[in-house]
């Protein structure tokens, strides 16, 4: 039996900042992915354009019922309105992967046992994917600190631009 494609979500951030770079069409690489209307109303407000283009594959879409189990994991995590819809949609589904950029939303994610990804793995993936050249996916990664309003500590970033260099495509 084979496995089964993930149900993609996303939170802000990665559609922001993918936006930023100009290359939020890797998402498009998933199939569809869906936006949590919230987070929909957060990533109009901050890049307007970024969901105004033939983006077919982004689905605008709130979550049918709230999970008891991320009501709860709410104020432990400080999650943001986005991220509860986002966690309360990858419930529903059952299974998902989450894109996202928060640090306490990835924590969530992980103790409800959801895979979560941000900017940085969606870029490594493009090379992966052949959606970018390995040249391409450097030059965006140095592109985030002057570019993007992603927030990385600057080592990451460093680590992450090291390990893409020693890799070949």
């Amino acid at each position: 039996m084979g496995k089964t494609e993930p149900v993609v979500i996303a939170d802000a951030g990665p559609v922001i900042h993918l936006d930023e770079l100009g290359c939020i069409e890797l998402l498009a690489d998933f199939g569809t992915v869906i936006i949590p209307e919230t987070v929909w109303q957060e990533v109009e407000r901050h890049r307007p354009m970024a969901l105004k283009s033939a983006n077919d594959w982004l689905v605008r879409q709130s979550p049918k019922q709230h999970s008891v189990v991320v009501s709860a994991l709410t104020p432990l995590y400080s999650l943001h309105a986005g991220e509860q819809e986002a966690l309360h949609l990858c419930s529903e589904f059952g299974n998902c992967l989450l894109l996202t950029d928060d640090t306490a939303a990835r924590l969530a994610a992980k103790s409800l046992g959801i895979a979560a990804h941000g900017t940085l793995g969606l870029l490594i993936r493009a090379i992966r994917r052949q959606c970018l050249s390995k040249a391409e996916v450097l030059a965006l990664l140095h592109a985030i600190p002057n570019q993007t309003t992603l927030h990385v500590r600057p080592t990451l970033l460093r680590e992450v631009i090291l390990e893409v260099e020693k890799h070949a495509e």
